[in-house]
C-alpha cells in the first residue's frame, strides 16, 4: 500500500458512490468514451453531454462537499462545473484525460469559492449521511456494529481532512478517493509533480498527527 494511501488508515472510506481506492472497471474503455462524447459536444451534441454529467455528477458533488464542507452548495456549484464544460467543449483539446479536465474546473470552482467565504461552513458526515446517503453508498450491508465503528472512524478522517491547508486537501482527495496518479494531480493543481510528491507528505504527516490526537 502507498504511503499516502496508508495516511488515512484503510481505504476503505466510501466516497462518490464507491469504495476508495477500489479499481474502476475498464478505466481505458471510459477515457475512450469520454473523448469521444466530447467531441459530440463539441459539436453541439446535447445527448453526448447529458452522458458525461451522468457519468461524473456524483465524483464531482463529493469532491466539492469534501473541499468546501457544505452539502447544500455542492449541487449548485456541480452544475456550475457542467455548465462550463458545455461552453469550454468547442475549444477543449485531448491534451490529457478528460477528467483531468474536469477536476481542474472543480479545482478552479471551488477554490474561487473558498476565497470568496470569510469563514467556510463546517458540514459534518453526519449530516451528508443522513440528507445525501448515495455519497456514502456501500455495495453490501455490513451488520449494525459495523456500520457504528466505521461510521466513526470515517468521521475522524473526515474532520481531518477537512483541517487541510486547500491544495493538500484537494490532493489527497484526488489521490486517495479518486485514483489519480501523480502527473494528473499535478495537472489539476496546475504546479509540478514534486510539488504534489510534497504536498501528500505533508498532508501524511498532519493526517497522522489528527488521527493520533483523536484516539489518544
Amino acid at each position: 500500500m502507498d504511503e499516502d494511501a496508508e495516511m488515512i488508515g484503510k481505504r476503505d472510506v466510501i466516497v462518490a458512490g464507491r469504495r476508495a481506492g477500489e479499481i474502476v472497471a475498464e478505466p481505458q474503455l471510459h477515457d475512450a468514451q469520454d473523448l469521444m462524447w466530447m467531441e459530440q459536444v463539441a459539436r453541439g451534441d446535447e445527448q453526448a453531454f447529458r452522458r458525461l454529467v451522468e457519468r461524473h455528477q456524483h465524483s464531482v458533488k463529493a469532491m466539492v462537499v469534501r473541499m468546501l464542507g457544505d452539502v447544500h452548495e455542492a449541487e449548485d456549484i456541480a452544475q456550475q462545473v457542467f455548465v462550463r464544460v458545455w461552453q469550454a467543449a468547442a475549444k477543449w483539446r485531448p491534451e490529457a484525460k478528460f477528467t483531468t479536465w474536469l477536476f481542474t474546473i472543480v479545482r478552479n470552482q471551488v477554490f474561487n469559492e473558498g476565497r470568496r467565504r470569510s469563514k467556510r461552513k463546517e458540514s459534518s458526515l453526519d449530516e451528508r449521511m443522513e440528507n445525501h446517503p448515495e455519497l456514502l453508498e456501500a455495495d453490501e450491508q455490513p451488520a449494525p456494529d459495523e456500520v457504528m465503528a466505521k461510521g466513526e472512524w470515517h468521521r475522524k478522517i473526515d474532520a481531518a481532512i477537512a483541517q487541510l491547508p486547500e491544495q493538500q486537501r484537494m490532493a489527497v482527495l484526488l489521490r486517495t478517493f479518486e485514483g489519480k496518479d501523480y502527473d494528473e494531480i499535478a495537472r489539476v493543481l496546475d504546479t509540478s509533480v514534486s510539488s504534489v510528491k510534497s504536498l501528500l507528505f505533508r498532508a501524511r504527516h498532519s493526517l497522522r498527527a489528527s488521527l493520533c490526537d483523536e484516539d489518544a
